[in-house]
């Protein structure tokens, strides 16, 4: 974090006392998280006019200097990102050398697809040092349907030579009960990331508590703009920690579809353009698992075989 980022937001133009004590309990507190917010956002936080709001937004882009720079400044900010390898070579090759970070990764599929599997492997694999496949920091696990198993943690950690306990301190879990409070543990990953040294948040998985909490057609407008302040949040974490986020995805059936796999992932366009690297997972014979990279910034279309085995994902 900068010095500039590090500004109280007092000295803020438009931020008073008061104003300042709502947007840090909410969790915004440096002005990067400002910056990257919305005023709709900011003026439901802090209870202020979409006018002020945008004022107070504009003057902490000022201050951060937000705004154009060169390909070349582009290229040398994506020399600090970082990869996390998934336990499997060829997965990890069609991922042009694992997860990413700066970037949110979606993995989707039917149940057994190995979904929590990647997820509970990148959570020990995170802690790695660098020169193993990992970023030797610690994970932030949002838990959405009571899936995450310290057991199966443990299992990965001694299978990598890992201290189990030291392992499991390093992974911050926090299990959400419904919508509202899946994104509110999205909000408080934020002081995780500034107290503690994090290279990978999780939420596993994304839109089931949506799901759950909006039902029927008349209720899908508000459940994905619920969902897209959500990915905005996500992916403002990724950026200003320099972490990799990794979604897990419900998957439904298109009846519309006439040829091909009629597997389709939940949230529309809203989670697909929020992601910037998405996989569909499916299941093989016996243990193995396909991964298929459906959407990459810069990698092509490809399938990788992986064995989920007690000691974690491997290589088929």
């Amino acid at each position: 974090m900068t010095e500039d980022n590090e500004k109280d937001l007092v000295e803020l133009k438009g931020v008073g006392d008061k104003t300042a004590e709502k947007l840090e309990e909410a969790g915004y507190d440096d002005l990067m998280s400002i910056a990257t917010m919305s005023s709709g956002d900011l003026g439901e936080v802090a209870d202020l006019g979409d006018k002020k709001s945008q004022k107070i937004i504009t003057a902490a882009r000022h201050e951060l200097d937000l705004g154009f720079e060169t390909g070349k400044d582009k290229y040398d900010s994506r020399k600090d990102m970082g990869r996390i390898t998934t336990g499997c070579e060829d997965l990890d090759e069609i991922l042009g050398g694992g997860v990413e970070t700066q970037n949110i990764t979606e993995f989707y599929g039917e149940y057994g697809s190995a979904k929590t599997q990647i997820s509970h492997q990148l959570s020990v694999n995170v802690q790695l040092p660098e020169g193993e496949g990992g970023l030797g920091k610690g994970a932030v696990y949002i838990d959405t349907e009571d899936t995450f198993i310290p057991t199966r943690i443990e299992q990965m950690a001694e299978a990598r030579g890992l201290d189990v306990e030291e392992t499991l301190d390093n992974i911050h879990v926090a299990r959400a009960y419904n919508s509202d409070h899946q994104m509110l543990l999205a909000d408080e990953a934020q002081d995780i990331c500034q107290e503690e040294d994090i290279g990978l948040i999780i939420v596993d998985s994304l839109t089931a508590q949506f799901r759950a909490d909006y039902v029927g057609r008349g209720e899908l407008a508000p459940r994905q703009q619920k969902l897209n302040r959500h990915m905005n949040t996500l992916l403002r974490l990724a950026n200003s920690h320099n972490a990799a986020v990794v979604v897990t995805n419900q998957v439904m059936s298109n009846p519309d579809q006439m040829f091909g796999d009629p597997t389709k992932a939940i949230g529309g366009h809203i989670v697909a353009h929020n992601s910037a690297v998405r996989l569909y997972l499916r299941k093989g014979k016996k243990d193995k698992r396909v991964a298929r990279l459906v959407d990459s910034p810069y990698m092509p279309e490809a399938e990788a075989v992986f064995k989920v085995a007690d000691e974690g994902i491997i290589s088929d």
